[in-house]
């Protein structure tokens, strides 16, 4: 599975891609930083991070796309311009028809390093431990990019197993309500 993660941000937007199977050796494919100018105006700057999602997608073929799910912050126009990111990552996923799924930053600190509150320094070294490289990738936007990828590599397919029996439930459980409803419909009809 090759997995493009995603950490939203307007001024950093990290992304990174990592190929492997759960339990097997990961391979790092790449990983950058989409840069916008904070004097920009906010079009521009999602424009410029779209560019750069759209590029990375059509050069690197994922097969899904894992991004940071926005949480709440002290700052406003921090989560409402991370949350922008994000929805530009996720709709130039859609667009390809690549499934995207959302993984929150202690979800992926603690598939990386086995605590959800680790630091970003802790993230870092354990995703350079974790993809055999020689050099840490930086800036930190670039760590938790991977760190979402490895995340969904792991995780990702538990998760597509769950919304899918999820879902067969939703189906048969309409299917009941359906035949119910059918049923009462008839019996109105028949006065029985």
């Amino acid at each position: 599975m090759r997995v493009l993660g995603v950490d939203p941000g307007l001024t950093r937007c990290g992304v990174g891609v990592v190929e492997g199977v759960p339990g097997k050796r990961l391979t790092l494919i790449t990983v950058d930083v989409i840069r916008t100018a904070a004097d920009d105006d906010i079009a521009t700057r999602l424009l410029g991070i779209e560019r750069g999602i759209e590029a990375i997608l059509d050069a690197m073929t994922p097969d899904a796309v894992a991004v940071e799910r926005v949480f709440a912050q002290h700052n406003v126009s921090t989560v409402m311009g991370t949350a922008q990111a994000a929805g530009i990552a996720m709709v130039c996923a859609a667009r390809r028809g690549i499934p995207v799924a959302m993984h929150t930053p202690s979800e992926a600190k603690a598939a990386i390093t086995g605590n959800g509150r680790a630091g970003k320094a802790q993230v870092t070294k354990m995703v350079t431990r974790l993809l055999n490289l020689e050099v840490a990738p930086r800036p930190a936007d670039a760590a938790d990019a991977l760190a979402l990828a490895i995340c969904h590599v792991w995780r990702g397919d538990a998760q597509a197993r769950i919304a899918a029996a999820t879902g067969t439930q939703a189906r048969i459980n309409a299917a009941k309500i359906e035949a119910a409803l059918a049923a009462a419909r008839t019996k109105g009809r028949t006065g029985a």
